[in-house]
């Protein structure tokens, strides 16, 4: 394994969950919401792999926009991606 591929521990692995809380913020701000539902996933579980000396590390801001975000706009059930309409097809104009 190189180094790129070994797993994340200790500060580095606090430091990637809050590099990607701040980038999932970013796309939320942006409106980018497939974008922003993706790396919010990325973060949260990489948070739930943290102790919770290691949770503690990361900013208050940070862990309560991941948790408000989580639960609010993004937890079960709610505000699932939309399935796509196909165009109908047909000459009929």
């Amino acid at each position: 394994m190189s180094d790129e591929e070994k797993p994340l521990t200790g500060p580095e692995l606090v430091k990637e969950v809050c590099r990607l809380i701040r980038e999932a913020r970013v796309q939320w701000d942006a409106h980018n919401n497939a974008s922003c539902r993706r790396v919010r996933g990325q973060a949260l579980r990489l948070y739930l792999t943290l102790t919770e000396e290691q949770k503690e590390q990361i900013p208050q801001v940070l862990r309560v926009w991941l948790r408000y975000r989580s639960e609010k706009y993004f937890g079960y059930r709610k505000n699932k991606p939309k399935k796509k309409k196909k165009a109908p097809r047909g000459g009929q104009a």
